[in-house]
């Protein structure tokens, strides 16, 4: 299966946003959005950014939430394509498949501090749906499933960091008590935080 494998920052710095793919780096000095802004990675990063066209704002939107979210291209229109066939909103209808992802879902559960860890955590076998192993991070959530951990998940340091962490947020259309997670319904789009415009998306792919 291919996966990005080069520095995770450097996405963030080619989108000029923090896209929290490093868990607590990213909320520390560390973070190179803190220190160099928005420049761009690469020898060419210091150079005067031209003025995007409407392709160019189309296709940085449709590469950011990519990125945010650790899917690759074919995929990403699989998931826009399967979005079009629904009757309400194209666009809120792809956010929603791409947070009902199981290694979306374990992250916004809290059980880690970033997506890629979650995605390692699935890969592993220490997820647990509805009480059977799932190793597969795009698995598509379903309201009612529950998601819980391994015991040898329980163990892993960056999981007891998670769970320890008091001012989490879970979104209200999860449910969690202690490390058992469960999804009672279908996130609304005001109930997703992705700093993501989704129509610039659904009109990058209706051209």
């Amino acid at each position: 299966m291919a996966r990005y494998k080069d520095a995770k920052c450097r996405l963030c710095r080619r989108e000029g946003t923090k896209l929290f793919l490093k868990g607590t780096r990213c909320f520390s000095p560390k973070c190179p959005i803190e220190r160099r802004g928005g420049v761009p990675p690469g020898q060419h990063g210091q150079r005067r950014a031209r003025r995007l066209s409407e392709f160019g704002v189309q296709l940085r939107e449709k590469q950011k939430a990519k990125r945010l979210y650790g899917v690759l291209e074919r995929q990403f229109r699989r998931y826009y394509e399967q979005a079009a066939k629904v009757k309400k909103g194209t666009g809120e209808a792809l956010l929603q498949l791409l947070e009902t992802r199981l290694d979306s879902v374990v992250y916004r559960l809290g059980f880690t501090l970033s997506r890629g860890i979650a995605r390692q955590l699935v890969n592993h076998g220490h997820i647990l749906v509805d009480g059977k192993k799932v190793d597969i991070p795009s698995y598509q959530m379903k309201p009612g499933q529950t998601i819980s951990l391994s015991p040898k998940g329980l163990t892993i340091n960056q999981v007891k960091t998670a769970l320890a962490e008091k001012d989490r947020q879970i979104p209200a259309w999860l449910k969690r008590k202690a490390a058992v997670g469960k999804i009672d319904r279908l996130p609304k789009r005001d109930e997703i935080d992705a700093n993501i415009n989704e129509k610039l998306i659904v009109e990058f792919y209706s051209r």
